[in-house]
């Protein structure tokens, strides 16, 4: 049997060591100076950073609000942009490796099968924690205007929705570097292409 906190996202905290092989052949600290960085690798990677960035940025845009250094219109303003930003992107990149990378990097190297399953049941779970975000950010701005407790408490239900959803995606996204950039270290981009 499972045990779910080696799929679970909200209880994992890393790879299940069975699926670790490639990882402990390339650790982390030597991916820079592999020669196979470059390409799919380090797009994989910027690609990662940017969704970490964001998810920061949309952390301390709540705290600025929840802490006065930002009003409730500014807020708005400067975060209604950078949310749809981030949710569609996610969103977009997710389908993307759901359809074609993950499929195509498992029959490549088939030991790590059950991975590419794990990271498919952390988008679901990360679809279900977007929607939720995107459902309690809309409940903010519906709040402009009105009560300042009614703000206040969309606020705080916005800014639980979001730490929720970017302690998920920090352990995904780490989760899949560990899994995929070695296997492209391994193999090279041209073995792991989808066709």
């Amino acid at each position: 049997m499972t045990d779910p906190s080696d799929i679970d996202l909200r209880l994992r905290t890393g790879l299940p060591a069975d699926l670790r092989f490639l990882v402990e052949k390339y650790p982390r600290s030597d991916w820079s100076a592999h020669d196979n960085i470059q390409g799919m690798a380090s797009f994989w990677l910027q690609r990662h950073d940017m969704f970490r960035e964001v998810g920061r940025m949309l952390t301390d845009g709540i705290a600025d609000y929840r802490e006065g250094r930002r009003s409730a219109p500014d807020f708005a303003q400067w975060f209604a942009p950078r949310l749809n930003f981030f949710l569609g992107n996610l969103d977009g990149h997710h389908s993307v490796e759901d359809q074609h990378y993950f499929p195509a990097f498992a029959k490549v190297e088939t030991r790590l099968k059950r991975g590419f399953d794990i990271l498919d049941g952390d988008h679901h779970q990360i679809h279900d924690a977007l929607a939720l975000n995107a459902e309690t950010a809309n409940f903010f701005l519906r709040a402009l205007g009105g009560s300042e407790d009614r703000l206040r408490f969309a606020a705080d239900a916005y800014a639980d929705a979001n730490q929720s959803l970017v302690a998920m995606l920090s352990r995904h996204l780490d989760d899949e570097e560990d899994l995929i950039i070695p296997l492209i270290l391994d193999r090279g981009d041209a073995a792991l292409e989808p066709h």
